[in-house]
C-alpha cells in the first residue's frame, strides 16, 4: 500500500488532489481511499489531505501517520509544519517551489517542481490564489509513477470539461516535464 500526505492551504485544492489520484488509480485497476483532515474551514488554513493505494481493497480508515510521500502544496508551510515528520525512511517528498529548501535533511528523495509559476502562466488562478493541485499531480505521477500520467489527464479532463478542463490537464503535463530530484546532502540517518 502506498500513503501519500498532501499538505495545502485552503483553496489551493489538496483535497480534490486527493480524490483525483484515487480516481485515476481506479483507472488502473487499483484500489483507493482519499480524505481530508482540518481544523478551521477557511481559505488558506493548512489542512491535510491522505490518499491510500493498493493492489488489493483497503481496510483501513485513519489518518496516514506515517506516509510514504509528501506532498506540499505551498512552499510556505515549510516554515509551519515539520513536513517529513513520520516520513517513512527511503519515502519521497514532492514540493511546489521556485528553489531548493536549504535546511531540508531527511532520509529519501525530494522532488522539485514550481507548480505556482505553471498554473499563473496557464492563468489557473481563482480569487487571486493560483490552484496547483492538477500540477502537483502532475509532479506526483513523475516521482512516484504511483498513475500514469496519461491517466491523471484522463481523469482531469472527465472532472472539468472544456477550457478549464484544457489548462488544468496542461498544468498537469507541464509540471510531469518540470519536476526534477534534488540530491540531498548530509542525510539525517537514525
Amino acid at each position: 500500500m502506498i500513503e501519500i500526505k498532501f499538505l495545502g492551504r485552503g483553496g489551493q485544492g489538496a483535497v480534490t488532489a486527493a480524490n483525483l489520484i484515487v480516481q485515476a488509480s481506479f483507472k488502473e485497476g487499483k484500489f483507493g481511499l482519499a480524505y481530508p483532515s482540518f481544523g478551521a474551514e477557511r481559505r488558506g488554513a493548512i489542512l491535510n489531505a491522505y490518499a491510500r493505494i493498493d493492489q488489493i481493497p483497503i481496510n483501513v480508515h485513519q489518518q496516514i501517520y506515517e506516509p510514504d510521500v509528501v506532498v506540499v502544496l505551498d512552499k510556505k508551510i515549510l516554515q509551519m509544519t515539520n513536513i517529513v515528520e513520520g516520513l517513512k525512511p527511503g519515502g519521497s517528498v514532492i514540493i511546489n517551489t521556485n528553489r531548493i529548501p536549504e535546511d531540508l535533511n531527511f532520509d529519501g528523495k525530494l522532488f522539485i517542481v514550481d507548480a505556482t509559476r505553471i498554473c499563473l502562466d496557464l492563468n489557473l488562478v481563482i480569487s487571486g490564489w493560483p490552484v496547483v493541485n492538477t500540477a502537483i499531480l502532475g509532479a506526483l505521477s513523475k516521482a512516484t509513477n504511483i498513475v500514469n500520467i496519461n491517466t491523471l489527464v484522463k481523469t482531469i479532463e472527465e472532472n472539468w470539461k472544456g477550457e478549464i478542463g484544457k489548462k488544468n490537464s496542461q498544468a498537469c503535463l507541464r509540471a510531469y516535464e518540470e519536476t526534477y530530484e534534488v540530491v540531498l546532502k548530509n542525510l539525517v540517518r537514525g
